[in-house]
């Protein structure tokens, strides 16, 4: 950073991104600990009646990937909430985007085009990555 460039997180930005990025960890946090709490939770043959993906896959694929939308959720909100090594949150929210970019290769490769609801959650994942590292990130509790 230079003389000349501002602070981050300070006047230059935006006013009401900071409450926007909030909005968008809440919404990653329950779509991500909800979603994969609810594919580990509930039983397998109904999983797949939602997601055939799930039924056509190996096993291991989907308990990694619903463990690590958990771990992906929880990242994204925690250390933010609790001021605990809240970078934490820039690498589980660029985290979360790259399971999201999986997931939309994933489904096109096997003909599968509804793929806006990854596309949507893609987009907050990056935003939360690129707004908490740039533009407002978050200090740590002293």
């Amino acid at each position: 950073m230079t003389k000349t460039d501002p602070p981050r997180g300070g006047p230059s930005a935006p006013r009401g991104l900071n409450s926007t990025l909030w909005v968008a960890q809440w919404a990653l946090a329950l779509v991500f600990v909800g979603g994969g709490v609810w594919k580990l939770a509930t039983p397998l043959a109904q999983v797949a009646e939602v997601f055939p993906w799930v039924g056509e896959t190996p096993l291991p694929l989907f308990l990694v990937t619903s463990v690590l939308d958990v771990l992906g959720g929880l990242g994204v909100l925690l250390p933010a909430l609790s001021r605990v090594l809240p970078g934490v949150t820039v690498l589980a929210a660029a985290g979360c985007a790259g399971l999201q970019v999986s997931a939309i290769a994933f489904h096109l490769l096997r003909g599968e085009t509804d793929v806006l609801f990854n596309v949507v959650v893609l987009v907050l994942a990056v935003l939360v990555a690129w707004g908490r590292w740039t533009r407002v990130p978050l200090k740590p509790r002293a």
